[in-house]
């Protein structure tokens, strides 16, 4: 069966925006007096991607309205806030919003719709945001999949993000690690295999299915990880000088892997083909 489309089931959720004569009936309000959105899922907002679109602003102004409800003497977005927050980039005083009467419990689904349609959530704020639509509202996955468009199993991976620890969460935000690195990280329910992994994911810039076969690896053989947690652990700052001192003289990465119980170590240094090989032996060869 197809499967509603995105823009088809935002309008459903509002209700038809158009008026007699088709054309959207929108406001100019002062844009002072606007708030964003509480149930808001997005929580970074590019500022170069705010700076563009301020300028595009500038020369062709507001092309489609924000939605936003009143509240008390005041307005609230209801989806629209990237637009909003660029106009104040571009200094607008008044800024074109449709105004609509919704309820609380529809202002998190029409935003996290909205954010969809337009791919601007990253996986943990929609994980985020589809964890309060279960919690707040009580909806399940499958009720969700219908109102946002999206395969119920995908839906389930990116819920399952939540269960990683927060640093390794942060690695996703950033865009260090993507949602497929962390459906990797996840064949695994143990947080400390997934700190490990996804700090040598991010380091190494590790492909998914590397992540995938460090997963299997370390939870086959868990003496690897203890082996890893004490190099992680005895890695202090006076090792971290002399690796940044190493990599500006060799002028390429240099790690120092301290061995079990301080007990020596080795150091590796990289190189990039045989030229860059001959010239790191011959910095070697003259000390």
């Amino acid at each position: 069966m197809a499967r509603q489309s995105l823009g088809r089931g935002l309008s459903a959720l509002m209700g038809d925006e158009r008026g007699a004569a088709g054309e959207a009936s929108s406001l100019e309000i002062d844009i002072d007096l606007i708030d964003p959105n509480p149930q808001q899922p997005r929580t970074r907002f590019a500022e170069s991607n705010l700076a563009d679109l301020a300028r595009s602003i500038r020369v062709y102004g507001i092309v489609q309205p924000i939605l936003v409800r009143k509240h008390g003497a005041r307005y609230q977005i209801i989806a629209g806030e990237r637009r909003w927050r660029a106009a104040q980039r571009a200094e607008l005083r008044r800024i074109p919003a449709v105004v609509k009467d919704v309820p609380d419990d529809q202002m998190l689904e029409i935003a996290l719709i909205e954010n969809i349609q337009r791919h601007e959530l990253n996986p943990i704020e929609e994980a985020n945001a589809y964890r309060k639509l279960i919690d707040k509202l009580g909806l399940t996955q499958d009720v969700i999949s219908e109102r946002v468009g999206r395969e119920r199993s995908m839906i389930a991976t990116t819920v399952r993000l939540l269960k990683l620890p927060e640093d390794v969460q942060q690695h996703i935000v950033e865009g260090k690690l993507s949602l497929s690195h962390g459906r990797a990280l996840l064949m695994t329910d143990n947080p400390s295999i997934h700190r490990v992994v996804a700090n040598d994911a991010v380091e190494n810039g590790w492909s998914v299915r590397a992540t995938e076969i460090a997963v299997r690896k370390l939870s086959k053989h868990p003496s690897q990880l203890i082996e890893k947690k004490e190099v992680m652990r005895s890695t202090d700052p006076n090792v971290k000088l002399a690796e940044t001192k190493l990599m500006r003289h060799f002028s390429t990465n240099v790690k120092i892997l301290p061995g079990k119980k301080g007990t020596g170590g080795k150091i590796e240094i990289e190189y990039y083909g045989t030229d860059d090989l001959d010239r790191i032996y011959q910095m070697l060869i003259k000390q």
